[in-house]
């Protein structure tokens, strides 16, 4: 019985290490575990293992990928000539959600954020310029989070691009100003990406 408290209690502390999980939902996400149905649970377990052993960064964007290139740089259709930058994958699906932007993008991985020790060094800069210094690139969106982190990664990465031949554009401000992209409803994206503004 001692053992059995002990996976239990281990299952609801993995959970309540999850963002946004507060401890009670975590007890109730561990025993809604315990209550299904064993070929469910573990199929559950197996898609965890699954994203940790077989995602990685796709060597071009950074975006999530099961090979070296992600479904997005391998689809022929995307119009390269438009790159989108965001700060996080999660920024990358909610803009693919409102489904009316057709080019690429750059997954940065992160903001920078001094408070929390993070600056230029942490971000995938580098490989960016160099994205942009091979010539297919004409536009590209700063699609960071409209605050004032989201400003500064954007003059950021507008200060490493400086000097190169790329128009510099950045989503409209209907987006509500401190809200996260992934909060944003798909119109609202959809409205973003469309009157997208040229940067100063």
């Amino acid at each position: 019985m001692a053992n059995a408290r002990n996976a239990i209690g281990r299952l609801v502390d993995s959970f309540a290490g999850l963002p946004g999980i507060g401890r009670k939902t975590a007890e109730r996400l561990a025993h809604h575990v315990l209550r299904m149905p064993p070929a469910e649970a573990l199929a559950f377990a197996d898609a965890i293992r699954a994203v940790k052993e077989n995602l990685r960064p796709c060597k071009v964007c950074f975006n999530l990928a099961e090979a070296e290139l992600c479904d997005i740089c391998r689809d022929p259709r995307r119009d390269r000539s438009i790159l989108c930058v965001v700060e996080q994958v999660r920024d990358l699906l909610a803009i693919e959600q409102a489904g009316n932007y057709r080019g690429v993008y750059h997954v940065l991985q992160g903001k920078v954020a001094p408070l929390e020790g993070k600056g230029p060094e942490s971000l995938t800069l580098d490989p960016l310029v160099a994205r942009v210094k091979q010539g297919e690139v004409r536009e590209v969106i700063m699609g960071t989070t409209p605050n004032v982190e989201g400003d500064a990664t954007a003059l950021v990465v507008a200060q490493r691009l400086a000097g190169l031949p790329v128009e510099l554009t950045r989503l409209a401000r209907g987006l509500t100003v401190g809200a996260s992209l992934e909060q944003a409803n798909r119109d609202m994206l959809a409205d973003a990406i469309a009157t997208r503004q040229r940067l100063p």
